[in-house]
């Protein structure tokens, strides 16, 4: 498919809508609402990825393709879905002439994070004769970032849920936040394409995943390195089910003794009765567990999960769903001093990856402090596409309207404002700089919005240009832009 393609339908007849004397437009990218908690601004995130995958693909299947077979397409296509034989083609003729996307971004660093209704990026057209270029790649623009942003947003929930119940707990060691929360999602994505922007924006507040091509694409797009994320060896239920219910004794000591004699392996303990393997084959496998080089981790994934990990309040009492997973296995390996206030399981831990929400996150490391009185490091939690799929672009609102047009010799400020709406649909007017608050910080910018601004204001604010007539002009790497995110 060639990339004039990766657009709504009625992005094609807009070259020809705008007023005659338009040289040039400027769009902005901004989240308008919020329709979840976001104390802390939306964090922006994916635009570098974004940019360079346009600019090969526009590259391999625009530019380098000769115009007559485009052209060709063009026609065929129009005239089979819009019913126009004779469609026009001088702007597709004028942009291939240019040989790039002749396009400026200005953008705020990658990390950092926006208030709503402050955009994260401003984008305009270089050239006079491709006016209709930057809100004709808005569809395929706002495809592609809003969930990157989303997702980044939605992991730094989560790390600052697992660093505050850490706190609570009297740590002060917090380098097992990062591997708290674990990337369950890729099978439930809409997608590979998906599955790796918001892999990565989950890999910024954390190192444990699943998804494996998340890594790689932080590595293509961001120069991360390969150890950027990870995981541990583990079990699926077709394993322990070969295994069959009448020896699932058996599969575990062979995985303890033979498989994995030496380091982390994670368990899935469901298969068929989780109470039995914690009350029975755990206590039986005490000595072997002991005496190895390494932690078991038991993944329970079924079940409310606060009930399973902390216990049921409504279960028969002394019960050992009364009791929930921790404690049992707490009982069944014995505990430790942990490096907080609250002890930790000797050589094991539990991982649940079912369902989670922040919310249930946050009830199950308070009453893992609170209640059950073991360290809140004894739980890793699966993020999976529960959380992350359970999203839309209008999770923020987000949304890339144009705000200025130049006609003829000047810059005129437009705008939306639709009287039936409630006014979160209302843009912003004109060209829009942001810039910091005096309370700022380098680590923590606080920005805001001046709309109504002249050209020039968007070389003067806190945006940076990242993109110069179609050319990268800024590269950051994944470990400074996670660094901007966990500050």
């Amino acid at each position: 498919m060639y990339p004039n393609w990766m657009i709504d339908f009625y992005k094609v007849g807009h070259v020809q809508q705008y007023p005659s004397d338009v040289t040039q437009v400027w769009s902005n990218w901004t989240p308008r609402a919020s329709r979840v908690e976001c104390n802390d601004g939306v964090v922006f995130f994916g635009l570098q990825a974004v940019l360079q995958d346009l600019l090969e693909t526009w590259e391999e299947k625009f530019f380098q393709v000769p115009i007559e077979l485009l052209l060709q397409n063009y026609r065929e296509v129009i005239a089979a879905t819009l019913g126009v034989k004779d469609p026009y083609t001088k702007h597709l003729e004028q942009l291939h002439a240019h040989g790039r996307l002749p396009l400026d971004v200005w953008a705020i660093p990658e990390g950092h994070s926006v208030p709503l209704r402050v955009p994260m990026f401003v984008i305009s057209n270089s050239t006079p004769d491709t006016f209709w270029l930057p809100n004709f790649l808005e569809t395929i623009l706002s495809n592609m970032l809003w969930k990157g942003c989303t997702s980044a947003t939605t992991a730094r929930r989560y790390r600052n849920i697992f660093l505050k119940y850490a706190k609570e707990a009297g740590e002060t060691d917090f380098s097992f936040v990062d591997w708290q929360g674990h990337d369950f999602s890729f099978r439930g994505m809409s997608g590979l394409a998906d599955a790796c922007m918001s892999g990565m924006g989950h890999l910024l507040s954390f190192s444990g995943t699943d998804t494996i091509p998340a890594i790689l694409a932080a590595q293509a797009y961001y120069d991360a390195p390969l150890t950027v994320g990870g995981s541990v060896p583990a079990t699926e239920h077709s394993v322990m089910c070969a295994g069959g219910a009448e020896d699932e004794f058996g599969t575990f000591l062979r995985l303890l003794t033979e498989t994995y004699p030496t380091g982390i392996v994670s368990v899935v303990s469901d298969t068929w009765d989780l109470w039995t393997v914690l009350t029975k084959y755990i206590p039986a496998l005490k000595d072997v567990i002991l005496k190895r080089d390494g932690k078991l981790v038991i993944r329970p994934d079924s079940g409310d999960p606060e009930d399973i990990i902390c216990g049921s309040k409504t279960a028969r009492y002394l019960s050992p769903e009364y009791f929930g997973a921790a404690r049992l296995l707490a009982q069944a390996l014995g505990v430790m001093k942990g490096t907080g206030n609250c002890p930790s399981i000797n050589k094991g831990g539990l991982i649940y990856g079912d369902s989670i929400t922040p919310e249930r996150a946050e009830n199950i490391m308070h009453r893992m402090v609170h209640e059950v009185g073991l360290s809140p490091y004894t739980v890793v939690l699966g993020i999976g596409s529960y959380t992350y799929e359970y999203v839309t672009r209008d999770t923020y609102g987000f949304a890339m309207k144009a705000t200025a047009v130049r006609r003829g010799d000047k810059v005129v400020d437009i705008f939306k404002k639709p009287v039936t709406d409630t006014g979160m649909k209302n843009s912003l007017v004109g060209i829009p700089a942001v810039y910091r608050t005096e309370e700022s910080t380098e680590e923590k910018p606080v920005y805001f919005a001046v709309d109504k601004q002249k050209p020039e204001a968007l070389d003067n604010c806190a945006f940076r240009k990242v993109l110069g007539d179609g050319k990268l002009l800024i590269r950051d790497d994944f470990e400074t832009i996670r660094r901007r995110v966990r500050a």
